[in-house]
């Protein structure tokens, strides 16, 4: 009798011990399952202190805190394609869209549909959601005024007045293998002009060229400091600067038409915080993220159609635009990059 009441003891024993970790394991996966999110890496391009008021209002609204490295668009999509096969970040914010296009054709890319997305306009997303867009910004000319009155000169208003003879070492412009603001520009003049049209005016156009940039945003201050008469940029940048105090630049707008660029976020093939990376594309998706950069003199059209245009921008609302292929500029990226980069090696060999 003794030995069949042992046996039942640890049998019931062995149940009670079983059971309870049955439930201890259901309990772990459902507080693992409720626990949100804690850290977010990503990759930012847009100006210092907006990328730093971007990261502390998303963790205000979320609770997740973001680590970022700002670089230029270019150099975004370099460090996403070395890092392919071990991803160290999540997203990647600000820059032309095309980058996303190229990085999409590569596979670089983890397609999510936010349902803020379909605020959006079509022509600035991707239908499967590999990247959307967050600002528009307008390609221009920033001028140092003190050049031009001192030698009683116009100051340029059409992409072929930037060719001219009195205009050698006088124009920054960053470059296109770096920076996104200045691959529109390669590609923006070879989709308008035709390639061989389009790349002759490249070609031009270096001889006037004091420096290539990586910044696309450099050029603006560039033509701040005096330190060249033209700075091709988006046209935000000189009115940041003007609002910084430079009283001796001015922005100007191709007459003969110019192009826009829609900047987008995405989230990066293979995220590690691939939770947190769609909670903070929807939030930058909304109307109060988008009205951000306007704190820091960022003046670019939001995507979203609630948020506010900045009075700065309003001004140019109504450029001329010329047609730009995104599809056809991000396919052709890295070629076009290429056949520009050749050229104007082949040109310094000349000289």
């Amino acid at each position: 009798m003794k030995r069949k009441i042992s046996i039942f003891i640890v049998v019931a024993m062995l149940l009670t011990l079983v059971t309870g970790c049955g439930s201890s394991k259901v309990e772990n996966n459902q507080e693992n399952a409720e626990k949100k999110p804690e850290r977010l890496t990503m990759y930012i391009g847009v100006v210092e202190e907006q990328a730093m008021k971007i990261a502390e209002e998303f963790e205000a609204a979320t609770g997740i805190k973001v680590d970022f490295v700002r670089m230029s668009g270019g150099e975004i999509l370099s460090r996403v394609r070395a890092e392919k096969d071990n991803p160290k970040a999540s997203i990647w914010y600000g820059g032309p869209a095309d980058s996303f296009v190229a990085a999409q054709q590569e596979g670089l890319l983890q397609p999510y549909v936010s349902p803020n997305a379909a605020n959006i306009d079509e022509q600035q997303k991707d239908p499967e959601g590999y990247w959307t867009g967050i600002y528009n910004e307008v390609l221009g000319f920033v001028v140092d005024n003190r050049f031009f009155e001192e030698r009683n000169i116009e100051k340029p208003k059409t992409w072929d007045d930037l060719l001219k003879p009195e205009f050698k070492d006088q124009i920054v412009v960053a470059n296109p293998g770096a920076s996104g603001t200045a691959f529109l520009f390669l590609s923006g003049m070879v989709q308008q002009r035709g390639e061989e049209a389009g790349l002759e005016y490249m070609k031009d156009f270096d001889e006037n060229v004091k420096q290539y940039t990586k910044s696309g945003s450099a050029p603006a201050m560039s033509a701040g400091l005096g330190e060249a008469a033209i700075g091709i940029t988006f046209m935000h940048n000189g009115l940041r600067h003007i609002e910084e105090g430079f009283e001796n630049i001015s922005v100007i707008a191709p007459e003969d038409g110019t192009w826009y660029s829609t900047a987008a976020v995405g989230i990066i093939d293979g995220a590690p915080e691939l939770e947190a990376a769609k909670i903070f594309v929807d939030w930058a998706l909304t109307k109060e993220a988008q009205e951000i950069g306007q704190q820091f003199g960022s003046y670019q059209f939001p995507t979203n159609p609630d948020a506010k245009i900045p009075e700065q921008a309003k001004q140019f609302s109504n450029v001329k635009l010329n047609n730009y292929d995104l599809k056809w500029s991000g396919e052709h990226r890295a070629e076009l990059v290429e056949k520009w980069d050749n050229m104007i090696k082949d040109t310094k060999k000349e000289q």
